[in-house]
């Protein structure tokens, strides 16, 4: 099965971005079907307008995916800014221990996801939530992301610093991001913060990071 990967080009990406913040749930929309082949886990998913890569798997997730085997026995896992719940889908998809919380700011995005869930049977082991909705002393073993970059550096740095803290003792943060919107700034930055950050891939101008709390 091949993959719809996102074309960065396309003129709907920007439209995209535009209406993240603004999606509606209760608003019909129409769905958009996609099929991804993950850590050879088939995903069929819905997607839908307004929330990030409809209709496709984007570059950079795809990245994540290739340039990194799935996470093993780590109970609890952060799937953050999870749009429509590909990321922690396919963890949990790959490990039948494991338990997802899945956040993001856009509420049709959490529909799509939780709907996601329901239809691969994964509803009991992730379930998607605003961020305001997590326990304040919820933890997790790892967090993955490809994260809401476009958000501007202050917005996404303070988004890194509510989250990361959450990883528990020993515990590890995986993150996608371009090259050319400042993977390299941003590494040196989490290491600056006191959270050490290895740089574990690179391709197709993708950086695969991750951050480790002692």
């Amino acid at each position: 099965m091949t993959d719809h990967v996102e074309n960065p080009d396309r003129p709907d990406a920007a439209d995209d971005q535009e209406h993240y913040f603004t999606a509606d749930p209760s608003v019909p929309f129409t769905r958009q079907p996609v099929t991804v082949d993950v850590w050879g886990a088939e995903l069929d998913l819905a997607t839908g307008s307004g929330v990030f890569a409809r209709g496709r798997l984007d570059v950079g997730t795809a990245i994540l995916f290739r340039e990194t085997d799935p996470p093993r026995g780590a109970g609890r896992v952060l799937d953050l800014g999870c749009g429509y719940g590909v990321i922690g889908l396919a963890v949990a998809a790959c490990d039948p221990c494991v338990e997802v919380t899945g956040v993001d700011v856009n509420e049709r995005a959490l529909l799509l996801a939780n709907e996601n869930a329901a239809a691969l049977g994964l509803a009991d082991r992730y379930t998607a939530v605003l961020p305001d909705a997590v326990a304040d002393d919820a933890t997790y073993d790892e967090i993955w992301s490809n994260p809401p970059i476009r958000i501007g550096k202050a917005a996404l740095h303070e988004l890194l610093l509510r989250w990361l803290p959450r990883l528990a003792p020993g515990g590890r943060a995986v993150l996608v991001v371009g090259k050319n919107l400042g993977a390299d700034s941003l590494q040196r930055w989490l290491g600056e913060q006191g959270w050490p950050t290895e740089r574990t891939a690179s391709a197709k101008g993708f950086r695969v990071l991750e951050v480790r709390r002692g």
